[in-house]
């Protein structure tokens, strides 16, 4: 109980951390809704990924994912589906994006993302 109390006392000297951002991205059949992301660097967002088709897409950006310490470079978003991916912008660049499942990327489902 007493390390609660000094943890809770200490709180206001640690400063609050800023609250994440959510950046929607919509997945329809063969596109992002943006197709280009724009964040700034060490700044938290939550990606709000939601697949507004009945079949299942991807969010592919290998590159970016892990920069911003995503395990996975690929998240999978079944149809009708919503998946949320927490994540500190990593340093800036351009990083590419696309759908992972066959055809999608030459259809035209691919972007972006650039951090600042």
């Amino acid at each position: 109980m007493r390390l609660v109390s000094l943890l809770l006392l200490a709180l206001p000297l640690l400063g609050a951390a800023p609250a994440a951002t959510a950046v929607t991205v919509a997945m329809t059949n063969f596109r992002f809704a943006p197709a280009a992301l724009r964040l700034q660097h060490g700044q938290p967002y939550v990606l709000h990924l939601v697949n507004r088709s009945s079949g299942g897409h991807s969010f592919v950006a290998p590159q970016f994912l892990a920069a911003a310490g995503v395990s996975r470079g690929a998240i999978e978003v079944p149809g009708g589906a919503t998946v949320d991916v927490p994540i500190v912008a990593p340093a800036p660049g351009r990083y590419k994006l696309k759908c992972g499942h066959f055809m999608h990327p030459a259809f035209g489902m691919k972007g972006e993302i650039v951090v600042d």
